[in-house]
């Protein structure tokens, strides 16, 4: 099967491009910013540039990673984050439908409001931020392109290995606890947060392109891993496996009062995930506290 995956330097696109190549997939792997001697670079904004590329390898699947997934950052540039966001995957859409190959695009649980959890594919999306907004409005142009075969798969925060622990909103939850030089942090401990790996999604993703024609996939997928934590819960994790103190971090239990507005608990139903996958590995997700576990023992 000829793969491409977009965004393939990021935190999810390096999970997802390593596990179709290791399942012996054809894989092209685009990077924008930070391309590597594997990894083609492409400005996806460049629909011509985007044609050809697309055009010559002519895959079965596209799995679409790239986005402006930072909230702060989309608030401060709307438009680039709406470049990104809404018209690149519509893009993607037009070509799918072209070239016939399927699309997944990479959703948000950021789509919902977090007032009424759990949210089902068909539960009405209301995003508090433009971050949300974008990606929300990225669902509707890829559904809305008529004769594509286009997925969204929605997921919430993500972990897993990372260049930089500042590459992921979880992992870098590691450096506040390790930071034991007397600075006090204060820490979220309102909403309620499913985090995921992404080697979970990754691995979910090529069973998914590998499921017989007769298993009809429904346009809108959730997935996520099922333990609730908020950042501070997160970080007393991280304390316990590290053996670290940790009364330098000081739970926030109240709403915040300034920044990007985030959502209470956006927590996604998978029911439907789970039922497709059946006899094809299921949803198949792993602990939080038992990746984290061996993952910082083979670091050390």
């Amino acid at each position: 099967m000829r793969v491409i995956v977009t965004g393939a330097s990021g935190v999810l696109g390096s999970a997802v491009y390593a596990t179709f190549k290791s399942a012996g997939h054809t894989v092209l792997g685009l990077a924008h910013s930070r391309p590597t001697d594997e990894l083609k670079q492409l400005d996806l904004t460049d629909a011509a540039a985007t044609e050809r590329v697309f055009s010559d390898f002519n895959p079965h699947w596209v799995i679409h990673c790239a986005a402006e997934r930072r909230p702060d950052v989309a608030e401060k540039d709307p438009e680039g984050a709406r470049r990104l966001n809404v018209s690149v995957p519509e893009t993607l859409a037009k070509l799918s439908k072209a070239l016939k190959f399927k699309l997944v695009y990479i959703s948000t649980d950021y789509v919902f409001d977090g007032t009424s959890p759990p949210y089902t594919p068909s539960s009405p999306t209301n995003p508090l931020n433009l971050y949300g907004q974008t990606k929300r409005d990225g669902e509707l142009a890829v559904l809305g392109v008529s004769g594509s075969q286009s997925i969204v798969l929605r997921v919430p925060v993500l972990y897993g290995p990372a260049p930089k622990n500042s590459d992921s909103a979880v992992n870098v939850l590691l450096d506040v606890v390790i930071d034991q030089s007397g600075k006090q942090y204060k820490m979220d401990h309102y909403a309620t947060r499913y985090p995921t790996n992404v080697v979970d999604i990754a691995d979910f993703l090529v069973r998914l392109a590998s499921l017989p024609p007769s298993r009809v996939v429904p346009p809108i997928l959730h997935y996520s891993a099922g333990e609730p934590f908020t950042k501070y819960e997160m970080c007393l994790v991280f304390a316990r496996i590290l053996g670290l103190p940790h009364s330098h971090i000081v739970p926030e239990a109240d709403p915040p009062k300034d920044g990007t507005p985030r959502p209470r608990d956006c927590q996604l139903y998978t029911h439907e995930t789970e039922d497709l996958m059946e006899g094809y590995g299921g949803l198949g997700w792993t602990p939080f506290e038992e990746w984290w576990t061996e993952y910082l023992k083979k670091k050390q």
